[in-house]
């Protein structure tokens, strides 16, 4: 299935869309404004690694649910994966859900390879779908996924292991859609139809030629930092991870149970993927929903019954601990043109 969708459609590219690159006007390969290229090829190559990731531990899940081999490997949680995967959340879906996350990785992973080292602006449409499989869907399913112990009581290792390439994508990702809306956004205040921009793509004024991102068969130390630009961890937002990960596991290292437990869970994988979120310069922003969480968590440990002792404590001290880390932005080394004055 996978060798069918990319040579039907994505290695011989789109009926006409050769053409239409032909015919593209020049233009900028760094947006205006910015210091580096986001649709370089060494910018995409970690989300295509990662995309192949997910997609080679979906296949093993789905070869499970289709009956295929007979048990998960899973040296961590040892039957919790199987009953994870045949539990009735799973069977809801009309098909495999394993398979459906499958399709979904061969796509992303697929176009990652698409188009040219200036997509941003030659190939919008592209970037737009790309953004919302690997954004806002991907956001739901790593919750979903997090969210195992809550809808099922059991953990699944690979099926994390999914999760955890998925939420690592969305930093990575987040930088190409802010430039190609920021594309789009000043291509129709000139006057150019909305549309025809949309899927045609253009050229525009500013930026200039991407001198600065090293060949892609250069050193590891030049290479490497390059792919993660637009993207570090400051110290109060790797402290809020591992708060989100704390409240995650508590349940199972204090043997807390109710719904005080389902609670901790919940808050914590979504501290966790917000926060992931907010390493990318352009999504900084997202980390003030920290405190909202945290206003929840709180309020939570309070006003449930079952919530006492070790829940209650460490409630209240991740939550006042997390409000804390949330009003740093940390440093932000690159520059995103009129984009800066919303990282904030």
């Amino acid at each position: 299935g996978m060798m069918v969708i990319a040579l039907s459609v994505l290695i011989p590219d789109m009926p006409g869309m050769m053409a239409m690159m032909m015919k593209m006007p020049p233009g900028p390969e760094i947006p205006p404004g910015w210091t580096y290229n986001p649709s370089s090829w060494l910018q995409r190559t970690p989300i295509i690694v990662l995309g192949f990731i997910g997609f080679f531990a979906s296949r093993y899940l789905t070869a499970f649910q289709l009956g295929y081999i007979n048990h998960v490997w899973d040296p961590f949680f040892g039957e919790g994966s199987e009953k994870v995967l045949t539990s009735a959340v799973s069977k809801s879906f009309p098909i495999s859900d394993g398979g459906l996350g499958n399709f979904a990785y061969t796509i992303e992973a697929l176009m990652g390879y698409m188009g040219m080292s200036n997509r941003w602006r030659t190939m919008p449409w592209m970037v737009a779908f790309f953004g919302i499989l690997v954004i806002p869907l991907g956001v739901i399913s790593i919750v979903l996924i997090i969210l195992q112990p809550v809808s099922v009581g059991f953990w699944c290792l690979v099926c994390l292991i999914t999760a955890i390439a998925m939420l690592v994508m969305i930093p990575l990702t987040l930088d190409e859609v802010v430039a190609m809306i920021q594309f789009i956004v000043k291509r129709t205040k000139e006057g150019k139809p909305f549309w025809r921009t949309f899927w045609m793509g253009d050229t525009i004024e500013g930026g200039g030629k991407d001198t600065r991102t090293p060949s892609f068969i250069g050193p590891l130390n030049k290479t490497v930092p390059s792919m993660m630009w637009g993207v570090n961890i400051p110290w109060n937002l790797l402290l809020s991870t591992a708060i989100g990960l704390w409240l995650m596991f508590t349940p199972f290292l204090f043997s807390i149970q109710k719904s005080i437990a389902n609670h901790l869970t919940t808050i914590g994988a979504l501290i966790v993927t917000f926060t992931v979120i907010a390493m990318a310069e352009v999504g900084r922003t997202f980390r003030f929903l920290n405190i909202a969480f945290a206003i929840w968590l709180i309020m939570a440990s309070i006003l449930f019954k079952d919530s006492f002792g070790h829940s209650l404590w460490i409630a209240l001290t991740s939550g006042v601990l997390l409000i804390g880390l949330s009003f740093r932005k940390g440093k932000i080394r690159e520059s995103y043109g009129t984009f800066d004055r919303y990282i904030i």
